[in-house]
């Protein structure tokens, strides 16, 4: 059984993930990564099968599951739809130094237990559920807040399960996520120039017809659809800022405008314009 390496990146002006119903409930999605990840679902039963631990959870469920622990979408197979929401973030999404003030102990202790994963039930997973559904409907500093009450809750409960499951620790596993990490430290570097793939290839000592299979089996993507949205998200990130368009383009790595309008209208589902347009008026 393939596990796949998820790579994660934080919302726009975030320290963390937010996902919402992904509605993967056909895909068989095996996966691992170094965040944590916090997943309620609501309205569906299905299986809940995170590293060796295979059980099956009714109506409800609410699991902080630790880092690069493997585990399979909760969707998966479920014949109704159901709301999901998923948390992802670093360890220190708080900051190293914020994070280890004496306020935040029982936080920290919550995240130790949780590298082997934590299952909740009763009142608290309906507290804490209640209080994940209102995550997108506030601002970033509003979700931040409820991040800590939720996290100071779950970790003061009695309602709690520890699971028991291991990281993936084999060979395999942690060659392949170095690998994409040196990958995605390559892009960051070099997105503002030319970014070729045979250099890219070289980076991971990778041929470059192995490399093409590699990347397109382990994101999904080519190595170039996979460069332009990174590029769009840094354009986005300027265009937030208030750079004109031409600039965005140009100072995320583009090098023609009609082509960085049409890329940013495939991954965005609107052109720069408009975008800027829109967030200017927030």
């Amino acid at each position: 059984m393939k596990v796949k390496f998820e790579e994660i990146i934080p919302d726009q002006d975030s320290s963390f993930r937010i996902l919402l119903s992904p509605g993967l409930n056909d895909l068989y999605y095996w996966h691992f990564h170094p965040e944590y990840e916090l997943v309620f679902v609501e309205g569906a039963s299905g299986t809940r099968h995170i590293g060796d631990h295979i059980s099956r959870y009714e109506g409800s469920d609410l699991v902080f599951i630790g880092p690069n622990i493997p585990h399979l979408n909760f969707d998966y197979g479920v014949p109704v739809s159901c709301e999901q929401v998923v948390v992802q973030m670093k360890e220190d999404f708080l900051g190293k130094d914020l994070g280890r003030m004496p306020e935040f102990e029982k936080i920290h202790q919550l995240f130790e237990k949780g590298r082997s994963g934590l299952s909740f039930y009763g009142k608290t997973k309906e507290r804490v559920g209640n209080l994940l559904k209102q995550l997108k409907s506030v601002s970033n500093f509003e979700q931040l807040l409820l991040l800590l009450q939720l996290f100071q809750d779950l970790a003061t409960t009695n309602e709690v399960e520890e699971l028991h499951t291991k990281p993936s620790l084999n060979n395999s596993l942690v060659k392949e996520q170095q690998r994409m990490q040196s990958l995605y430290r390559f892009i960051e570097e070099n997105y503002k120039g030319k970014v070729a793939i045979a250099d890219a290839a070289a980076s991971v000592h990778l041929s470059l017809a192995a490399f093409c299979r590699y990347f397109k089996k382990v994101t999904g993507m080519t190595f170039t659809d996979f460069v332009n949205q990174y590029r769009i998200n840094q354009s986005k990130k300027l265009l937030l800022q208030q750079e004109s368009v031409t600039d965005a383009c140009f100072n995320s790595g583009f090098d023609n405008l009609s082509y960085f309008n049409r890329v940013f209208r495939k991954v965005a589902g609107e052109n720069p314009s408009a975008f800027r347009k829109k967030h200017s008026t927030l």
